[in-house]
């Protein structure tokens, strides 16, 4: 598996950023092929971090086209900085099933 990091500063509205991400950029990830879990995360002052897992490198690295396209074109004013972004192989992970 493979994973993409991006973290956001200066957020200017974490809300409605929420809402947009959730409405128009997560059905995009679905679509992108090996599509694992998409994440996006509120660590307050400004500063929201998105992860996306994918069963590849291709697909991690497409999500990063993506999100750059989908931040420019509908998240400029509320994300005004460029991201920090990191990508790489998941070395480890672990999660629980709910039942």
């Amino acid at each position: 598996m493979y994973a993409a990091v991006r973290r956001y500063e200066g957020v200017t509205d974490p809300a409605e950023a929420g809402r947009l991400v959730n409405e128009g950029f997560v059905p995009l990830m679905r679509q992108v092929s090996g599509f694992v879990a998409y994440y996006w995360v509120d660590a307050g002052d400004g500063v929201m971090v998105s992860t996306s897992v994918f069963q590849d490198q291709a697909g991690a690295e497409e999500s990063v086209l993506r999100a750059a396209e989908f931040v420019r074109d509908n998240l400029a004013s509320l994300l005004p900085n460029p991201p920090q972004v990191m990508a790489g192989e998941v070395v480890a992970s672990a999660w629980q099933r709910s039942n």
